[in-house]
């Protein structure tokens, strides 16, 4: 499937000059998300995770949904502020400036559990770099990332921990 043709570009959105990658349109195509989350499982299998962490919003989308194919549980991490309890944070840089990720404490991360990280899209790499501070921070142990789109001009894997990543489209 060509799942490619099921994701549409919005030009000059969120500014002019970028053309956005809107996954809304997977997302509402039944067979297409069924096929996303089936390859996404198939190609992330071998790394053997024990959760899956998903970033504030769009990774919840993909991260839970790949948590319940592959029999996993899934952690949220979210923007500051939005967590009642103790939190492991991160600051990140980003080019308009900087964002915080946080994740509780108690986000059952036991020492040594092996942590996929799922997000939409790959850009820069600073929220996935971020995120996987959180793991590191938390006691996790990073498997690897896995990631819908990947947008290659941005040279975001680069700025990643050396472990697999698995992307479905580039551009």
């Amino acid at each position: 499937m060509d799942i490619k043709a099921l994701i549409r570009e919005i030009p000059d959105f969120p500014k002019p000059g970028i053309l956005f990658r809107d996954i809304t349109t997977l997302l509402r195509d039944a067979q297409g998300l069924r096929y996303t989350i089936d390859t996404l499982a198939e190609k992330c299998a071998d790394l053997a995770p024990d959760c899956i962490i998903g970033m504030e919003s769009r990774g919840f989308i993909f991260g839970t949904a790949l948590a319940y194919h592959m029999g996993l549980g899934f952690i949220p991490v979210r923007k500051p502020g939005k967590l009642p309890g103790a939190v492991h944070s991160v600051e990140y840089e980003l080019e308009y400036g900087s964002d915080r990720l946080e994740v509780h404490q108690d986000a059952l991360i036991p020492p040594g559990c092996k942590v996929l990280i799922v997000d939409d899209l790959i850009a820069t790499g600073g929220t996935a770099a971020a995120t996987a501070k959180l793991v590191e921070q938390a006691g996790g142990n990073l498997v690897g990332f896995a990631f819908v789109i990947e947008l290659l001009e941005l040279q975001g894997r680069q700025y990643l921990p050396d472990v697999p990543i698995v992307t479905l489209v580039q551009y």
